[in-house]
């Protein structure tokens, strides 16, 4: 939320983009957060591993641009500033709900998957994926929130409120350094440190068993 409001005053967000694929996202994250006690830690570190591999790996494929032309039911032009891409919801809808269910599941807020898709699929600009993407992982992480708060699973610490008060001074530096950046270096750092993080994962999971 916080990176949001960075997004937003530089009008970076595209919200009519965020306000249809993103509802599904949400949907799932209830149900995933809610049924994530019915699985071990070792098999959600699993999940979330694979998750961040994938998606950092499908960033290092560039841009396809032949859905551009692409006209019917299902396929959405959209022009958003001085951009215009073509999203295609056949495939957008299904896959931001899986990306919620795995994102409840893993405590995540599913923009690993949404800014790949958005980028890869739908050929959104990096930079306006960035943006969007703050604004439709702020609501996909509240449901899983609230999905594994009914659950039984929160546990609302001193240490947590710490985390996310550095979690929040981050994300105001980030999407400040973000608008400065250029789209080609964010795909690229967006993908090693998706690659990174699924390392110390893949890592953590190996040397707990």
């Amino acid at each position: 939320m916080s990176a949001l409001l960075v997004f937003g005053i530089r009008g970076t967000v595209d919200w009519k983009l965020a306000l249809v694929i993103d509802p599904p996202t949400d949907l799932m994250a209830l149900v995933g957060g809610y049924f994530a006690h019915r699985f071990s830690g070792g098999t959600l570190k699993i999940v979330l591993a694979a998750l961040l591999v994938a998606s950092g790996l499908l960033m290092l494929f560039p841009v396809q641009g032949g859905w551009s032309r692409k006209r019917g039911f299902g396929w959405w032009q959209r022009s958003f500033r001085d951009y215009h891409y073509t999203v295609n919801l056949w495939i957008a809808i299904p896959v931001t709900a899986l990306t919620g269910l795995a994102a409840g599941m893993v405590g995540i807020s599913g923009g690993s998957f949404k800014i790949p898709l958005m980028v890869l699929l739908c050929g959104v600009p990096m930079r306006v994926a960035v943006g969007t993407s703050s604004a439709m992982v702020a609501a996909t992480a509240l449901m899983g929130l609230t999905g594994h708060a009914v659950g039984g699973d929160l546990a609302a610490r001193w240490p947590v409120l710490v985390l996310a008060a550095i979690a929040a001074g981050g994300g105001l530096l980030g999407g400040a350094v973000s608008l400065k950046t250029k789209p080609e270096r964010l795909k690229a750092l967006f993908a090693v440190t998706t690659l990174v993080a699924a390392g110390f994962m893949v890592f953590n999971v190996l040397t707990t068993r």
